[in-house]
């Protein structure tokens, strides 16, 4: 096993945090002041409103492309920002104090609104269809309520002429191109960043997130608000530079237009949604007036090919013919990252006289069907006690039980001598319990090594806006990427990855949440005998070395007699037996449970021992 002192060191892209974006920044803000003074006054004027636009399909692209919530509501948050300053500015007149106040009043409006949406769609358990569904009706009844507001809100016709900024149109140019550059530079360093692989994990496996200990429903929620922000700053820019604001610009059409724009640019690869809209939007403003059906037409026909035959959009197809196009260049050599082995926190030491997993009276049912039936027993520190039943005796379901506080119907589970109560999984992770599940969760767009940082997350909270060249890992963690050769191929993408290597890094991520109880659901299920034999050192070295209680449920006989100290027996929801190793695996209720037939004795275990 690797010394607890040692380092390892792998090879992968570590890029310098804002040096490339602010380049390319600088860059950007030198052309828009160019154009500003070159371009006809047509063209300016309707690239203000691009800008704007693609500042909220940025936004867009931060929900759905990276983070997978799919969102028609960004245009009702633009449009509060527009309607704040139009009903400010034509009520109550315009001044520089009370723009201010308009800009407040509706940044403040679209957070609400956005707190509302992240209660209602981003509870726990909640299926990401939830957000979709609320993110459609919020246009609309928002569109009602401009209706309903009569001569306050303008209507159906909207509010206009209203006083507003009195500085030239090439200003608002850069104004707006400016506020679109900075968006993209930050947002950028954002995704790129540590912290920002979060996005693509909770994209990629939301369960596996809660299951680390991450609460995905607080962090979509403050995602959801800072994009609901930024789309109502957008809005407020959009009423002070056109003097117009209407329903249409909160409408449910807008909306949809937003992640057709999206769809087109690529998702997730915030410049494709940038020149997605962009494009369609000044396009329209010079073809709408001479094709004004075929038009929409094409972008409709466009759209549909690109999300049967692209689904990631153009930015990637252009991005790869850029790349053939243009001469090959010598990449430049990775920067090192160092894979460091951390101790044991402080404090966090083993108390083998109080139970590491005690259940007691553990009952689950579906209706009139009991799963579970008066579960009882205790589980210690060092212990690799092994849960084993034909298929259907809720092994599984006990496994929810103890990592769910909502799982279970009745009786009580306790991590550590902490009841768990109704606690969400990230709840009871922080309690000291970390989860395996049956088929391997992984991160597959995510390399190994920046799966293993996600895991580490709760635990030691990743940089927002750079890679950081250091991962801190338990000892336990490197001893399973050592051993199993993952620490070899931290750069690779998990997708690339087989079964058994897919398994071993699901493994390494549950134990790099510092766990003091590890649930283990089939975890040989699909592999070889040379990586069976592997994993199975790997938990009694785990049990034995590091003093953890594994809960191990397995139906291989023979690998749970090789590893195992102690056994329970689960039939149909009762347990059968419990006991030591030998006593278990001869008995006659094992050979009666596993022949399928009512098990001797299933009333009087203690008998039987």
């Amino acid at each position: 096993m690797a010394d607890p002192a040692s380092t390892l060191s792998f090879r992968a892209a570590i890029a310098s945090p804002w040096k490339r974006p602010a380049a390319i920044g600088v860059a950007a803000l030198v052309v828009l002041a160019v154009c500003s003074v070159t371009l006809p006054t047509f063209l300016v004027n309707n690239l203000i409103r691009a800008f704007l636009y693609a500042a909220v399909a940025l936004t867009v692209d931060l929900l759905w492309g990276y983070t997978g919530i799919l969102t028609f509501g960004q245009s009702a948050f633009f449009g509060i920002g527009a309607y704040a300053a139009g009903l400010v500015f034509t009520h109550a007149g315009f001044s520089v104090p009370l723009a201010a106040a308009a800009l407040a009043a509706g940044i403040a409006a679209a957070w609400i609104v956005s707190r509302a949406i992240g209660w209602l769609a981003f509870y726990h358990g909640a299926s990401p269809l939830y957000a979709s569904v609320v993110t459609l009706v919020l246009p609309i009844v928002l569109v009602q309520c401009i209706y309903s507001g009569g001569e306050f809100t303008g209507s159906s016709s909207g509010l206009s002429g209203f006083d507003s900024f009195d500085i030239p149109l090439e200003a608002w140019f850069v104004i707006a191109g400016a506020l679109l550059i900075v968006l993209a530079v930050v947002a950028w360093m954002f995704v790129r960043s540590d912290a920002g692989q979060l996005l693509v994990a909770i994209r990629e496996n939301e369960a596996r997130c809660e299951y680390l200990g991450i609460d995905v429903s607080r962090y979509k929620s403050r995602l959801m608000d800072v994009c609901a922000v930024i789309a109502a700053f957008a809005g407020f820019l959009f009423a002070c530079v056109q003097m117009v604001v209407a329903p249409e610009y909160a409408g449910f059409v807008f909306g949809t237009e937003l992640v057709i724009w999206v769809a087109l640019g690529g998702r997730g690869s915030l410049i494709g949604p940038i020149v997605g809209a962009m494009l369609i939007d000044v396009g329209s403003a010079y073809l709408s007036g001479n094709l004004p059906y075929v038009w929409t037409l094409l972008v409709g026909v466009a759209f549909v090919v690109v999300i049967v035959a692209m689904p990631r959009g153009l930015a990637p197809l252009v991005s790869g013919a850029a790349r053939q196009a243009l001469p090959r260049r010598r990449r430049a050599a990775p920067a090192p990252v160092t894979l460091v082995a951390v101790p044991p926190r402080g404090g966090d030491m083993v108390d083998d006289a109080r139970a590491a997993l005690s259940i007691k009276h553990v009952r689950k049912h579906f209706g009139s069907l009991k799963v579970l039936d008066d579960i009882s027993f205790d589980a210690h520190a060092g212990e690799l006690l092994s849960l084993i039943g034909p298929n259907g005796a809720g092994k599984s379901t006990l496994m929810r039980c103890i990592a769910d506080g909502a799982e279970r119907s009745g009786g009580t589970v306790e991590i550590g001598g902490a009841d768990i109560r109704s606690l969400a999984p990230y709840d009871c992770v922080a309690l000291g319990v970390g989860r395996k599940f049956q088929t391997a969760t992984v991160f597959e767009s995510l390399s190994v090594g920046e799966a293993l940082r996600v895991a580490r997350y709760r635990v030691a909270p990743p940089s927002k806006w750079q890679r950081d060249p250091v991962l801190t890992l338990p000892q336990p963690t490197l001893d399973v990427l050592r051993l199993t050769g993952l620490d070899r191929i931290l750069d690779r993408e998990c997708r690339f990855l087989s079964h058994g290597q897919k398994q071993a890094l699901e493994l390494a991520m549950v134990l790099a949440l510092e766990p003091r109880t590890v649930l283990l659901d089939e975890p040989t299920a699909g592999l070889t005998k040379q990586e069976r034999t592997q994993i199975g050192e790997i938990f009694v070295e785990l049990s034995s070395r590091y003093r953890m209680c594994l809960l191990l449920v397995e139906h291989d006989l023979d690998f749970v007699q090789q590893i195992s100290s102690r056994i329970v027996v689960l039939h149909q929801g009762h347990i059968a037996m419990d006991g030591g190793v030998e006593e278990v695996v001869h008995s006659e209720i094992v050979a009666a449970v596993y022949a399928g037939g009512a098990h001797p004795a299933a009333s009087q275990p203690e008998a039987d021992a």
